[in-house]
């Protein structure tokens, strides 16, 4: 993750800024560029040196912080929206003999643990982005190593289907976070290492503790390259490969991209509105209550033509804003109550369409409402879903619902309240039975059930159906089932219980509950983020005064406890 040779570490941990905003656009891009010639394009690395996110540090070596990796996720989503005639991304670098040295070490050193954490999840979530889009969307990422990739340069490369590396006698692949940092790839450097490109475990073993890593033809005998290729024929090999991935790619010649407009979103503080989203803070109650809004019309005949305003994307698009900006900016709000407002019929017209829809277009609103809410997943917050008269858990927005740590239905209606409402319902379709899979490759409603196919026979039998509150809990969708004279009373409790308790036990408690079933590369990847990485980077050993990552640079090794625990 990090191997950043020239920086020092330093001694003072500073605060993140108070503001993270992760909307932007390529004409703000200070370390990317971007150029499209026919089906191929070419991302380039060109790090500014001095456009850290935060001040205190020089992005030398092609380093990167938050910001650098803001824009890249940027970049993914615009390639695929944007872009669909490209059937091959070729990812370089624009130094020379360097593509990436990896993480900061100097951002490392002076941020909390907390800032760590949410920058390698964030870093992480990307990658898994980059994997997706390959799988997904046909458009497959080449990294074309041109120099060096250290760390999480590395770890970038290991998102790529395929890795060229530059054989010129210098040019290496390293994870030397061990042997120097007394940390770990926190990127899925080493899951992705032994899972993905299937190289053996001793060699990993050896290739993960030895700081100069592997160059040439070693690299790719060992499987961490797929080709080790002499600098003039480099550029020969990395087209070849990329002509062969728009060969068998499945984007459409000739259609028209989507642009992603920029994001409507107003901040007043205690309140953040978008189209079709709400979220009001209460900071005293540790609390953040989100209401996601049903569309105002009728599914329109072409989704595309309609583009970014299309509910199902514009819901997603700020759905996604919101949790990367309550997760990095607001740590204290650890209750995230999810409630949904609208028409249910509506929602569920939108629902059928892109259920439906065969397409480039259809398939990307899909695929990007899937990574949102995995984004949800793996969020460190509890999430209680709140349905009452008026909501609109049905199909697409019942999602939320299945997300939710917990689900709260109301019986019938607020008896002193508005005479006109009619009792909330909970409407679940085939799109919650698969077109959204979770992590671990199964959908939310499966894995409530995971164990349970009577149970999951029962709720597939009346898939469509409006369930009242007494016919959800009998399915088993809600954790509780409650009358208005008790509904208020028990929500207070459980928010009250749930804000004084450890938010590190929540933490792992959730990570534990929310992926039952299988395990896959990606619930290994967070799983051991959320654990080993989270315990590791609170060590003295790594982040200690006398730790390696506080050391790194001085000319002095960490000075290590050597008891193992």
């Amino acid at each position: 993750m990090v191997p950043n040779h020239s920086e020092r570490a330093l001694t003072a941990t500073a605060e993140p800024p108070p503001q993270v905003r992760f909307a932007t656009s390529p004409d703000r891009y200070r370390h990317w560029t971007l150029e499209v010639d026919g089906a191929v394009a070419t991302v380039t690395l060109r790090v500014d040196e001095h456009g850290g996110l935060v001040p205190g540090y020089e992005l030398k070596l092609n380093s990167y912080d938050l910001g650098v990796d803001i824009e890249l996720y940027d970049l993914v989503q615009r390639l695929r929206f944007e872009h669909p005639e490209v059937g091959a991304v070729v990812l370089t670098g624009g130094l020379d003999r360097m593509f990436c040295a990896g993480a900061n070490i100097r951002m490392l050193a002076q941020s909390s643990h907390a800032w760590k954490v949410n920058f390698c999840k964030f870093t992480n979530e990307t990658r898994n982005g980059i994997e997706d889009a390959t799988e997904h969307s046909g458009q497959t990422w080449i990294a074309a190593l041109n120099g060096t990739a250290a760390g999480g340069g590395y770890e970038l490369a290991l998102a790529c289907d395929q890795i060229v590396l530059v054989d010129d006698g210098s040019s290496a692949v390293s994870l030397p976070e061990v042997p120097l940092l007394g940390v770990l790839p926190g990127t899925g450097g080493l899951t992705r290492v032994v899972d993905k490109r299937h190289v053996r475990k001793d060699r990993a073993d050896v290739f993960a503790t030895r700081p100069e890593g592997l160059r040439g033809r070693t690299a790719a005998e060992w499987g961490l390259v797929d080709a080790a290729v002499p600098r003039h024929a480099f550029g020969q090999e990395v087209a070849g490969r990329a002509a062969a991935a728009v060969a068998a790619s499945s984007r459409p010649a000739g259609a028209r991209g989507v642009p992603l407009t920029p994001l409507a979103r107003k901040d007043d503080g205690d309140h953040l509105t978008y189209p079709y989203l709400s979220a009001r803070l209460d900071r005293a109650g540790r609390r953040a209550e989100i209401t996601v809004l049903g569309p105002h019309d009728a599914p329109p005949a072409d989704p595309a033509a309609q583009g970014a305003d299309y509910w199902p994307l514009a819901v997603t698009r700020a759905l996604d804003d919101l949790i990367l900006h309550l997760r990095t900016n607001e740590p204290g709000l650890g209750i995230w109550v999810l409630r949904t407002a609208g028409d249910p019929e509506r929602v569920l017209a939108y629902d059928a369409q892109l259920h439906a829809l065969d397409g480039w277009f259809a398939d990307e609103v899909r695929h990007y409402y899937k990574r949102t809410l995995k984004r949800l997943d793996v969020t460190s917050r509890s999430l209680i879903a709140v349905i009452e008269p008026g909501t609109a858990f049905a199909g697409l927005l019942a999602e939320l619902a299945l997300a939710a740590d917990r689900q709260y239905m109301l019986e019938g209606v607020y008896e002193d309240r508005d005479d006109d409402a009619v009792p909330a319902t909970l409407v679940l379709t085939p799109s919650n039975d698969g077109d959204h899979p979770m992590g671990n490759g199964l959908s939310r409603l499966r894995s409530r059930f995971w164990g349970d196919d009577p149970g999951l026979d029962a709720v597939r039998a009346r898939l469509g159906e409006p369930l009242d509150a007494a016919a959800a809990a009998g399915l088993g969708l809600v954790t509780m089932a409650l009358d208005d004279l008790d509904f208020e009373e028990e929500l207070r409790i459980a928010f009250e219980e749930r804000a004084s308790l450890s938010p590190d036990a929540l933490t792992g408690m959730e990570a534990n509950h929310r992926f039952a079933g299988p395990e896959t590369m990606e619930t290994k990847i967070f799983g051991r983020l959320s654990a080993w990485q989270n315990w590791i980077f609170t060590r003295p050993n790594a982040a200690g005064p006398d730790g390696a990552l506080r050391r790194y640079g001085t000319g002095r090794k960490g000075d290590y406890d050597l008891e193992r625990v």
